[in-house]
């Protein structure tokens, strides 16, 4: 049963990553712990294998139809391992329920982040938006032929800075953040939204590896699970950059934001229940790394 559940896990998680370039990274952290039964810091370590891999994958898948940056990604990516290795200290010392608690915030921020993607792709069905100058320039529509992004130090800087705040939110929560990269793709540099989601996995698994090298000396890692799972991410990767291709973003994205919303309201009250509960409890403590 574990390992059905497992499975069935990691083709949601790879269908969104694939699909979306981002999103299915915040599902599995709540699904080891309160499917598989994992404390949240070794979920948050079991995360990186799982979105790392299979987003390495479907980058890969996405390269085939000429969409991934390999260039900017790498560089996205580098800008944010210093900060990885902050937030994966930060984890170390972080009691679980605050942890989860602070986690299911994040992920109504991106969930709200979907939302109004799905209401900007609607807008324009089968083209997606891109911006084509700063946050007052008017977007253009793919195929109208958008100006080409410039290495403006304005630009450089929101790179940079978003590069950073991905990065620390990789190595405390063990989330990818491809529901910031592809904005802070699309906003600052101007890339079309199917370049976005592809460069993001990109990013996703580098900051996911750096993440995990930081990990490494005390991380344990159930890798009877984690193999599984990740096998199962990869198949829903490679099957996501299917529907990318087929099916209407607007669809996609507004429905993954409910099944976000479902999630975070279901670890914030777990997570509210055990601190309320704290204090009774005697000879509590905090769950932290070995």
């Amino acid at each position: 049963m574990t390992l059905a559940i497992a499975i069935g896990v990691g083709v949601v998680i790879g269908l969104s990553l694939g699909s979306l370039g981002g999103g299915g990274s915040i599902l599995t952290v709540p699904a080891l712990v309160y499917l598989l039964g994992q404390t949240p810091q070794a979920a948050t370590t079991g995360s990186l294998v799982v979105v790392g891999v299979s987003a390495l994958i479907g980058a890969v898948g996405h390269h085939r139809s000429g969409r991934v940056r390999w260039g900017l990604g790498v560089a996205f990516g580098a800008a944010g391992i210093a900060a990885g290795f902050l937030g994966t200290a930060l984890n170390r010392m972080v009691r679980a329920d605050v942890l989860l608690l602070a986690f299911s915030g994040l992920v109504l921020v991106a969930a709200a982040g979907m939302f109004r993607n799905a209401r900007v792709r609607a807008a324009a069905p089968g083209r997606p938006l891109v911006r084509t100058g700063g946050g007052d320039t008017p977007s253009a529509l793919e195929g109208d032929a958008p100006a080409a992004p410039r290495w403006a130090w304005g630009r450089a800087g929101k790179v940079l800075a978003a590069g950073l705040l991905v990065g620390f939110l990789t190595g405390f929560f063990g989330v990818g953040g491809g529901f910031v990269i592809v904005p802070a793709l699309t906003l600052a540099l101007g890339l079309a939204m199917p370049e976005a989601v592809a460069t993001s996995l990109v990013v996703i698994s580098i900051n996911s590896g750096a993440a995990l090298l930081f990990r490494a000396t005390s991380a344990h890692i159930d890798w009877a699970l984690i193999l599984p799972l990740t096998a199962a991410a990869v198949v829903g990767s490679l099957a996501g950059k299917k529907i990318t291709d087929r099916a209407r973003a607007a669809v996609l994205t507004g429905a993954f934001a409910v099944l976000l919303v479902a999630v975070a309201l279901y670890t914030a009250g777990t997570s509210i229940a055990g601190l309320l509960s704290w204090g009774t409890v005697p000879g509590a403590v905090a769950l932290r790394y070995p």
